[in-house]
């Protein structure tokens, strides 16, 4: 198609005399107190118009701005303050078949909008071509989108944190509790009806005495940048629930703010919940989303970046500029291959931790942010840049390691100072307490760290984020409850999500008001919590698991903005149980070292004795052997001895010092098993510090008997402790 430009005016002579000229950096809009500095970066277009409206979004105002530096259009504006409302149009060619889509008509979001002043309201307007046209995308659509499209605003990003008092934890002292903004607290019975569901309620005082009683380290929040609801999911009465969808990478969801009137309102009580967190002693993480957008394909809406400069931001597909490369599903990745791309990801990061103080970041799909071309580069440009900024290299970084492309699966293969979600642990305790066989040396491999993925680069047991479950799948209480899918509330006739969870329903599928089942999947989900808690690297927990959140088999809620996604806060007998044994396992590993090990066993300098740092053995008492190992794949049961040694704990001296030893047993098998403590571990003095199958028992209260016998009940965890 031939390419074409649309509207474009040349300012008059005066219209230049009266601009002030302003500063290409920063970018986005800058208020100093008496006007504001707009930057926006268009390599590819002719001119750029900013549009000031009125704050109920209506008598646009257009300035055709004069000046551009280095590929940025600039501009200084006296007397508008925040609160001012304003977009972009674009000027420049529109020829899909070289990857062009400038179109005037269509009112653009500042890349770097800090906040959101009006949200999108769904209509062929914002669609760059015109729908139903036979040219498809080809087609130029004139219609304008002004009245539907979102409208930045300028803000006033001024708070006290002069009283913060921000936490850092160490990577292997860390327990993580994944959360949805909406999901934690909208039924929380003690937290004002008036704020739940929001960045206040997060950080008031009810849900802070919840994680701090569980012992969390950090919260991961799910999206909190400006993401869309598909159109498709509001046709059919849905939200895009999740918001994997971004749209704007520095501006808060402000559908999560309790006092939304103004923008700047939003960046506050976010800011007020990041410090409310902090001074209880917990770092806020963010899950990102930087290898899309929600622009979609080539046939979704032109509602920023693909209007401001289509080929600086996307892949698009060699020798097919039309068409986007797609790693994500979603229908286009962020082209990590542009350096302006990169700058952009790299200012909202830096955004995040200098203006609003957050810790760390999780990475959506992060593989899509390391290929090169096709293929992925673990020390890709974008990680060779986070590696040499002082701001963000600092903070915890968190890669979901794979994409959807070729290759994308890329667990281990992260660079030094990442830590990665570990779907090999996730796989391997799941299958194992199902009661598949053959995975003994896999399981034992999980529980000391992952040293198959980490040791080998020098990296870290902490480099492993153990998950059980994650918003991603099934709950905890439906991973024992269900072993099929049940996402029929999704409209997709229950063929989205994932079909292997490994799961087991203990023998019914869905509720039962069997008390031999109901009691099998408690125990199970005992037996879960304590794999990850007590294995070494640093657990995330999926936020609801502790109060046995159920979707009712749903293993995709990304849509269910509804009690179906929601943490029910009201508790049985069973589900407070759980939850008080929860929140003993976890404050029993933040009080015991030997389960946050920041080496591996044998990598620990100060060690007396590595090949005893942590020992193997069966359940007739004898040391595994190699033989076990490659021929025992009948195993379901073994044993974890760890040596009390431990190089976190220093004395007054600096020397180091012990914490106790502990002997791990595991039986998945469905049979009880007397598993007997080794002649060269046996000595008085061994206490059961948990049971899986009898919750309720003290801690450390019962002493293991003189027979050197411990019975174990079918599909069991026990931990026992010994005083060196």
């Amino acid at each position: 198609m031939t390419a074409r430009t649309k509207g474009a005016t040349i300012p008059t002579q005066s219209d230049r005399a009266r601009q002030i000229a302003g500063s290409p950096l920063p970018r986005g809009a800058a208020w100093d107190g008496k006007g504001v500095n707009f930057s926006l970066f268009s390599e590819c277009s002719e001119s750029v118009e900013l549009c000031l409206f009125d704050p109920d979004g209506t008598n646009e105002r257009r300035i055709r701005i004069r000046e551009r530096t280095a590929g940025a259009w600039h501009i200084y504006v006296p007397n508008i303050a925040p609160g001012q409302l304003y977009g972009y149009r674009v000027h420049g060619p529109y020829d899909p078949d070289k990857g062009l889509r400038c179109n005037p008509n269509k009112l653009l979001l500042d890349p770097y909008a800090k906040a959101i002043g009006r949200r999108l309201e769904w209509a062929d307007e914002l669609f760059g071509y015109t729908l139903g046209d036979p040219n498809g995308d080809l087609s130029f659509d004139d219609r304008d989108s002004a009245a539907f499209a979102p409208l930045a605003a300028v803000v006033d990003s001024r708070f006290d944190w002069s009283d913060e008092k921000r936490p850092f934890h160490q990577a292997h002292e860390t327990i993580i509790y994944e959360a949805h903004v909406r999901g934690l607290t909208m039924l929380h019975p003690e937290v004002p009806k008036a704020i739940r569901g929001t960045y206040a309620a997060v950080g008031s005082e009810p849900i802070i005495k919840h994680l701090q009683a569980l012992g969390i380290t950090a919260i991961e929040l799910m999206p909190v940048h400006h993401f869309l609801d598909d159109r498709h999911l509001i046709d059919q009465g849905l939200r895009n629930y999740w918001g994997y969808n971004t749209l704007a990478f520095f501006a808060p969801e402000p559908a999560y703010a309790s006092n939304g009137s103004m923008p700047s309102d939003v960046i506050r009580e976010f800011k007020q919940m990041v410090k409310d967190l902090h001074n209880a002693g917990i770092e806020v993480i963010l899950d990102v989303v930087y290898n899309h957008t929600a622009e979609g394909n080539q046939l979704g809406p032109t509602l920023s970046f693909r209007g401001i400069d289509n080929l600086a931001y996307y892949r698009v597909v060699p020798d097919d500029a039309r068409h986007y490369m797609d790693f994500t599903g979603c229908g286009n990745t962020l082209n990590m291959m542009h350096p302006h791309a990169i700058q952009l990801l790299m200012d909202s990061l830096r955004y995040w931790v200098t203006e609003m103080h957050v810790d760390g970041f999780r990475f959506d799909l992060a593989s899509a942010l390391a290929r090169e071309l096709r293929e992925v580069d673990k020390l890709g440009a974008f990680f060779d840049t986070i590696y040499q900024d002082p701001t963000i290299a600092p903070t915890k970084l968190i890669a979901e390691p794979w994409d959807l492309g070729e290759g994308g699966y890329q667990v281990g293969n992260f660079p030094l100072g990442w830590m990665e979600w570990n779907g090999k642990y996730r796989d391997t305790v799941r299958q194992f307490w199902k009661g598949d066989m053959g995975l003994h040396s896999e399981i034992a491999t999980r529980l000391a760290g992952s040293a198959d993925l980490y040791e080998t680069t020098r990296r870290p047991p902490s480099a492993s984020i153990n998950f059980v479950t994650a918003h991603d799948g099934f709950t905890l209480q439906d991973l024992v409850s269900y072993e099929q899918k049940h996402n029929e509330a999704n409209g997709e006739d229950n063929r989205d999500g994932a079909d292997d969870n490994h799961t087991w329903n203990c023998g019914v599928e869905g509720p039962t008001d069997d008390p031999d089942i109901i009691e099998l999947r408690e125990r199970q989900k005992r037996n879960f919590w304590c794999a990850l808690l007590l294995a070494q690297g640093a657990p995330m927990i999926s936020g609801g698991d502790e109060l046995s959140r159920t979707q009712g088999g749903n293993n995709n809620g990304y849509c269910q903005d509804s009690a179906v996604s929601w943490y029910h806060w009201n508790l049985d007998e069973p589900r407070q149980e759980f939850l008080d044994f929860a929140r003993r396992v976890n404050q029993y590993r933040k009080q015991h070292p030997n389960f946050h090990r920041y080496a591996f066993y044998d990598d620990d300098p100060d060690a007396l004795t590595p090949d005893k740092n942590i020992v193997w053995f069966r359940a007739d008492g004898k040391r595994m052997e190699p033989k076990d190992w490659d021929d025992g794949g009948w195993m379901r049961t073994l044993g974890m001895f760890i040596n009390g040694m431990a190089p976190e704990i220093r004395d007054g001296e600096g020397q180091c010092a012990q914490d106790k030893d502990f002997l791990l047993l595991l039986n998945a098998y469905h049979e009880p098993v007397a598993f007997r403590i080794s002649y060269e571990l046996y000595h008085s003095g061994w206490k059961v510090a948990f049971d899986t199958a009898r919750p309720n028992l003290p801690v450390e209260r019962e002493s293991v008997k003189r027979n050197r016998i411990v019975d174990m009940a079918p599909r069991s965890f026990v931990v026992l402790s010994h005083e060196r």
